[in-house]
């Protein structure tokens, strides 16, 4: 083995036991005063890194990490819940702004008529009485009612008509069904005596204290259900 290899070697390390290694260290006095020395290094190196750790040391360390993720996921969660209350209330406002605004009727009565689809189909046969008792619940039509039946009544519920509880039935036409809102006078109601969309057409009138709307697929409905509502409601 020739010196730049055993160097080599004996620097990477002086405790090797390779035959070669020892072979080439034993042959020369000055080879294994330097392979000593760096033994010695070694132990230096070695006795110098071992510190002992301070009591209580490892303790600390993770407390402060734990401090340290704490303080990042407050600032997360602080934003977070910002955020969140910041949409809530721009939510809130919004909300409260459409239930003040103006309300179209008529494009909100077509708007209900496709939400509630369901009533279309049902088979119920609602007396007069049964609606009255619904009408009188509202508590804002003082005591508007029907004094006979105005028609054939397949269904009737309450329905929310931006935030004023009102009344939605389904009358039998004599080409289709027509659905009827009765839904309580507000200044700030906007009433069309007609509207439509590619599918309904539509008629608004006042009756006392309460609007009527109703929509249907035949205007001969319409109106032949408007007249039974003006001799029947009071």
């Amino acid at each position: 083995m020739d010196e730049l290899k055993f160097r080599r070697e004996a620097y990477e390390n002086p405790n090797n036991h390779d035959d070669d290694f020892l072979s080439a260290m034993r042959s020369s006095d000055e080879r294994q005063v330097f392979v000593k020395d760096l033994k010695r290094l070694d132990s230096q190196i070695e006795s110098a890194l071992k510190v002992d750790v301070p009591e209580g040391l490892e303790a600390k360390l993770l407390l402060n990490q734990q401090l340290h993720q704490h303080q990042v996921q407050r600032r997360k969660t602080g934003f977070t819940m910002a955020l969140v209350a910041s949409v809530a209330f721009v939510a809130g406002i919004s909300f409260t702004l459409l239930r003040l605004g103006p309300v179209d009727l008529g494009q909100h009565a077509l708007a209900h008529v496709y939400h509630e689809d369901m009533a279309l189909i049902s088979h119920d046969d609602v007396s007069f009485n049964t609606i009255n008792t619904q009408l009188a619940s509202l508590g804002t039509l003082a005591n508007a009612r029907f004094t006979e039946q105005p028609g054939q009544v397949l269904y009737s519920t309450y329905c929310d008509f931006q935030g004023v509880k009102s009344i939605h039935l389904v009358m039998q036409g004599a080409q289709g069904k027509v659905t009827l809102f009765i839904v309580p006078v507000e200044d700030r109601m906007i009433l069309d005596e007609a509207f439509a969309d590619n599918r309904y057409q539509g008629m608004g009138f006042a009756a006392d204290n309460a609007y009527m709307l109703l929509v249907g697929e035949h205007h001969d409905d319409l109106n032949n259900i408007k007249e039974e509502i003006k001799q029947s409601f009071i």
